[in-house]
This record gives structure tokens, sequence and C-alpha cells, in this order.
């Protein structure tokens, strides 16, 4: 397989931009979308990176290019960088032009505005006004962008697509700026030395690929080290090449371009990966992140494929925006509850079998299989602490079952479950010896959450868990004073986040305990509203190592019976 061009050295504008290289943005890549939001905030950093006192430099990220002869580049990712720059040179030369127009040293100016024009911009036939451009824009932008943005045309009010108005307007924009900051004494010089300053200060991280799988891989790469970039523009391109190359029906392609932009923007472009390996999943047998565009490619080769992939995305896509949300539309009272204890644990592996049983069960099923879910996650993925890889494959065959109607019931597919439910015996065991940091918000809530399931259990009584009327109470406080001598240092280490030293308490309560030692706080335990709160009043004399970890397997025998899936319990 061809290896990927890792190309880490940083190269300026200028060098992007010169020896006769030219950028094209692929014909369905994505529309240009910055704003006055963007617009200023690039030229805020530029005029702070020009200032007296300002940096050398300023950093524009990275850019995605693909080449097969180091001459003519598709540009993966970085198209809105490229083609706001290109706008913003184009507005000095207007701002030039202005000067030539209104005699002020024309023939220099003239020298100045063509030598800018054929080194960042393109060479202009004197003739018929028809560029040979630097940079092409997608099938959307690049009319206006050739027509009359590159020849200094004043472009039409009427007419446009909304993402032409958008590179009108940043023309229009920077054109106003350039013509505040720079303007006032009519001097070319002064606009030249402007785009000679940044083209030499602004610089990007070059990455080049030759083909679209490789691009996919620097994508995954990158994400995975914290860099941002999104491989949605990657595969529409991929896609709608298919349906250009065999169909060449504007029509089909606008709707399609519709459709697909509907889908982004119920997910948002950084989601849209995620959702897509998630929904493929669902469907189809397990790939991972890095695998992805390789099989699509192999699997998606004509325009049915290309729409059946649209079609099966749209079905799926609400309820994959859904299953973050508890409070969601889409979801019964009991469904919210089974969603809302994922998201507190987590756990988003189990995604692609939820989008498979939503289609194929009834409700009642597939509300059954979600509480299912909520269990194993808290035995397996909370309490036990297991490789969630293996977890993610147990979750994905199925999901490809039942896709493929093997299973069209809970019932039936509830047993493929069983290797990743921890039984009760590991269960217990792994319980009785867990620590939660509750100086961690998440884990904080997570022991409120099985606090007060464990009390409800023992005493009938259902408490909001969420309500600040209550708190997480330490038997051994984190900050203890005198009275505590019985925990030498590591035993204080080892006790003080075990869940059996933990319970429930009113804040006021709480409040008044403070840091006392165990026989005042006795006192106030035994008049708890909450069992589990006066049982350690009611059966400890003391507080020790011994009598946390004798309180913690009872709590663990008392989960046994809440988080408990009976089909797989036996």
């Amino acid at each position: 397989m061809p290896s990927i061009s890792f190309n880490t050295s940083n190269q300026t504008y200028r060098q992007l931009m010169g020896n006769g290289l030219i950028y094209k943005i692929p014909k369905f890549q994505r529309d240009y979308s910055w704003t006055e939001t963007e617009w200023d905030d690039l030229w805020r950093d530029i005029q702070g990176m020009l200032a007296p006192d300002g940096e050398s430099g300023h950093y524009m990220g990275y850019l995605v290019l693909q080449s097969s002869d180091s001459k003519n580049f598709e540009v993966i990712d970085g198209q809105q960088r490229l083609t706001t720059l290109s706008i913003l040179i184009l507005s000095v030369l207007w701002n030039i032009d202005k000067l030539i127009t209104n005699g002020v040293e024309g023939e220099r100016n003239k020298q100045r505005q063509e030598q800018l024009r054929n080194s960042f911009i393109g060479y202009l036939d004197p003739v018929t006004l028809i560029t040979k451009p630097k940079l092409n824009l997608n099938r959307n932008n690049n009319a206006l962008y050739q027509n009359y943005l590159v020849p200094l045309i004043k472009a039409p009010m009427r007419g446009l697509k909304v993402t032409e108005h958008l590179m009108r307007k940043a023309f229009d924009w920077y054109n106003s700026e350039v013509a505040k900051t720079y303007g006032s004494v009519e001097d070319g010089a002064v606009f030249a030395k402007f785009i000679d300053d940044i083209v030499d200060k602004l610089f990007f991280t070059v990455i080049t690929v030759n083909d679209e799988l490789n691009a996919f891989k620097v994508f995954e790469t990158l994400n995975a080290r914290g860099v941002r970039l999104s491989s949605t523009d990657l595969l529409k391109n991929y896609l709608f090449s298919i349906v250009y190359a065999q169909n060449d029906n504007e029509r089909e392609i606008n709707e399609m371009d519709n459709r697909w932009e509907a889908l982004v923007g119920k997910l948002g472009s950084e989601s849209f990966p995620d959702f897509l390996r998630t929904h493929w999943n669902s469907r189809n047998r397990f790939v991972r992140h890095s695998e992805l565009f390789k099989v699509i490619r192999e699997k998606i080769r004509d325009r049915g494929a290309v729409f059946q992939l649209l079609r099966n995305m749209e079905e799926d896509a609400d309820i994959y925006a859904a299953l973050p949300y508890p409070e969601d539309i889409l979801w019964t009272v009991d469904q919210k509850n089974y969603i809302s204890e994922l998201k507190m644990f987590g756990v988003r592996q189990v995604y692609s079998l939820l989008l498979a049983a939503y289609r194929m069960f009834s409700p009642h099923d597939f509300t059954q299989l979600l509480r299912a879910c909520s269990i194993i996650s808290f035995r397996y993925n909370i309490i036990g602490n297991y490789a969630a890889n293996d977890q993610e494959r147990v979750y994905h065959s199925l999901a490809e079952r039942i896709s493929k109607g093997e299973f069209l019931t809970f019932s039936s597919a509830i047993r493929e479950l069983r290797t990743i439910y921890p039984n009760d015996e590991q269960f217990k065991a792994a319980f009785s010896e867990k620590q939660m940091k509750t100086t961690q918000s998440k884990s904080k809530r997570i022991v409120r959450y099985l606090l007060f399931f464990i009390e409800k259990h023992v005493s009938g009584i259902h408490y909001d868990f969420d309500s600040e009327s209550y708190n997480i109470e330490h038997i051994l406080p984190e900050n203890p004073n005198s009275g505590w001598q019985q925990f030498n240092d590591s035993e204080f280490e080892q006790s003080l986040y075990r869940l059996g030293n933990m319970t429930i308490i009113k804040v006021t309560t709480n409040r008044s305990l403070g840091n006392q030692d165990f026989s005042s706080k006795k006192l106030v335990f035994m008049q708890s509203e909450f069992v589990i709160t006066r049982k350690i009043g009611e059966e400890n004399n003391d507080w020790n190592s011994e009598r946390i970890a004798v309180r913690q397997r009872w709590l663990a025998e008392q989960a046994k019976s809440i988080w408990k899936i009976s089909q797989l319990s036996h």
C-alpha cells in the first residue's frame, strides 16, 4: 500500500502559493461558510502579528493536500482558510485598483497589482480577463470567485446562493477593513507591504497524501492526537463523485446535496464520522475507525449503493442524535431513565446495538434492551472496569445479527450478551473492593446514584439522587481531625473512597457533622431518615477498615439484586 507522506515542516503562505503550484477544492467539498466572526478573528490575529510588539508569525493550522505530481493539489482540509486568505488579498488588489482609477501613481500601482496577482492569485489574460488561477473552488463557489472576485468586478447582490453571498460579504468586509487601516495615505506601496508582510508570517503545517484512503488515515491519526480535522468532507466528495460520474444530473446532485447537508446539520460535522461508523457497524461487520473509509470505498461503488447508504443514514440519524440526550422527545419516561444512566456512565460502545434494535424491535422490547444495556454498563464498566474493546465487539456482533433479522425480540437476543455480563460472584467481588473518588464530578454522581438506589431497595422509598437537599457523607472524613487515630496513613488512603465508607445524609446534617469522631456521628446516623445510614449507627460501635469492608460487602449483596438481568443470572 502506498505510504502516507507527512510533511511536518511549516510552510508560509508565500511558499504555498509560489512555484506554479495549483490548488483545487474538490467539486463536492463543503461550501464556503465563514462569517464575520471568523473574518474578524483572522483580521485581529493579523493586526496583532503586524504590531510593533507582535509575534514573528501566526500559525494557521494543518492543511491536508492530495497530489500525485507535486504540482497540482486537491485541498482535503483547509479550504475555508485558503479561500479567505485569497479573498483578503483580492480586497487589497481592489484598493490598489482604486488608486489606479484615481490616477495615483498609475503605472507603478499597475506593476504592484500585477506582481501581487501573479504571485498569489494567478495570471490574468489582459484581453479576455480570464484568469489561470492558483486556487479553484468547489462547484457552488467557483463561478463567483473566478467571474467576479478575481477580475475585481463588483459582484451582484441578487441571484446568489447563500454561500456566494458569504463570499461577497467577506470581500466587502475585508475591503472595508483594508481601506480603513491602510488607505488614508493613498500609497500603493503600503498595500503591497501589507501583503508582503503577511505572506511571510502566516504559516501552515502541510500534510500531503497520494489518495483518499491515506487522507482518511491522516484524519484519524491527527484526531487521535486532539487535532480536530473532519473526514466528513472527504467522504462526501467520494460519494458525490460516484453519482456525478454515472449521471451528471444537476437536479439529482442538488437533491443529494440538500439531504447530505440536512444530515450533517442534524449531527454536526465533527460528530458525523462517529455517527457513520456507528451506523455502518449497526448493519454490517464490525469496522474500526481507521478502516472505515477503505471498507466504504470497497462496498459503495455505484449510484444505487450511494443513495441506499444515504437513505439508511437518514433512517438512523434521529435516534443517534437523541442517544446522548435523555430529555429528547423521542424517548418514553422509562427510556429517558435508561438513556440518562448510559450518559452518566459515559458508555457509547452500545450505540450501534441500540440503532439496530430501534429499527427492528418493538418499543417494549427496545426499552427492555435499554435497561439491560444500562445494567451491563454498571456491572461491566463502572464496577468491573473491564476492557471496553471486548464489550464493543459483542455489541456490534449482535447489532449486525439483529439487522439481518436473526433476532427480532429482546428475549431471543439477550443471551448473546452473556459474555459481557459479570455474574453475581464476579460482580460482588468487584463491588466489595470498589473505590470511587468523589473529588471527580462523574464519580460523585455515580456514587449518589448507587447509594440512593440501594436505599430504595431496602426502604422502598424513592429519592431524587440529584436533589441538592442531600449530600454524600464520608464516614471517615476527607479531612479528619482528632478521634480517627485507628486509621494510619496507609489505611486512610485505602479506606476514604471505598463505597463502604460512604452514605447519604441531609445537607443540613452534613454541615453540623463536619469532621467529628465516629461516636458523635453514630448518634446522628441513628436519627437519619435513610435506612442505609441508620444501619451504620445501629450496627457499629466503632469505625475502622474492617467495619468498612463488612458494610461494603453488605452493599454489594444489595447491588447484586438491584442491577440484575434475570435472563442472564442462571
